[in-house]
């Protein structure tokens, strides 16, 4: 007898599509598991946007998308200021078209700048990547400048990353970075702004290798955070109270205190048992 077959017993109408399903495979893309294979296979010096603030780290690429041409923080070793580089100007001989916004990567050594932070420090030191290595600073009135060999707190920055993918750069005084027009059309760093708006708002890459360490730095401090910490205290005791290697050593006055101790000690268990012992004989 021919095996009858099951019927679904959902309700279909007349003029139904039926839907086929259809079986994700294990590279679609927007898998996470997708996501960590590219992300393994991925050029350790290629360039790409950092997602958080932690991850904007090492050699550090900043453009601008002013109108109408895009420029990017160059540092000019010669006279230790920033400059504002015109992307566009960078055509090739046979003038090909600009290459997109978002896939354009540094040609020269002055669009490279050093990232670096204190570990567990929310704020970041941006030193230049040729000459002898200044540090982007501002001061109180929001002039920008790049020619100091140490860092203090005008050196430093807090990086904020917008919904959009871009970053906001806070200094000490809390005023924001900001590529200002001034009079003949000029563009020039400022960091005296209150609020992020679009001439607040910068794109950054990073390469792929630092922002790969760290997200590994921080899956290392999620797994120590996961249990309770577990402390000996007997174990502890030895190694940080004691001295001759965990052997604890006492003078000899504490000795014959423990040895008085123990033996009153001893003497009051004693009673115990003898008033105990009387009692029970009491009542037999």
């Amino acid at each position: 007898m021919p095996e009858e077959k099951i019927r679904s017993t959902k309700l279909k109408f007349k003029g139904d599509k039926t839907k086929k399903k259809r079986r994700r495979e294990d590279g679609e893309e927007g898998s996470s598991s997708s996501k960590r294979r590219k992300e393994d296979n991925e050029d350790p010096e290629t360039w790409v946007l950092p997602e958080s603030p932690n991850e904007i780290r090492g050699p550090t690429y900043i453009f601008h998308p002013s109108d109408p041409s895009p420029v990017s923080l160059n540092f000019n070793s010669t006279t230790n200021r920033v400059v504002l580089h015109f992307l566009d100007k960078e055509k090739s001989e046979d003038e090909a078209p600009p290459v997109a916004l978002l896939d354009r990567t540094p040609n020269d050594i002055s669009q490279v700048w050093v990232t670096t932070r204190v570990a567990g420090s929310p704020t970041i030191n941006i030193r230049s990547g040729s000459g002898e290595g200044k540090f982007l600073s501002a001061d109180t009135v929001g002039v920008v400048s790049c020619d100091r060999d140490a860092r203090g707190p005008q050196e430093e920055w807090t990086p904020v990353i917008m919904p959009d993918g871009m970053v906001a750069f806070m200094n000490s005084y809390e005023k924001y970075l900001s590529v200002d027009e001034v009079a003949g059309g000029s563009l020039q760093l400022r960091a005296d702004s209150d609020e992020v708006g679009f001439r607040e708002r910068f794109w950054v890459k990073v390469q792929h290798k630092y922002k790969k360490e760290a997200n590994e730095e921080e899956k290392k401090k999620e797994g120590a955070m996961d249990g309770p910490t577990k402390i000996d205290e007997t174990g502890t005791n030895h190694v940080y109270q004691a001295w001759g290697a965990g052997r604890s050593v006492v003078s000899s006055k504490d000795k014959k205190e423990l040895k008085r101790a123990r033996k009153e000690g001893r003497l009051a268990e004693a009673l115990l048992d003898r008033r105990a012992k009387l009692k029970s004989d009491r009542f037999c």
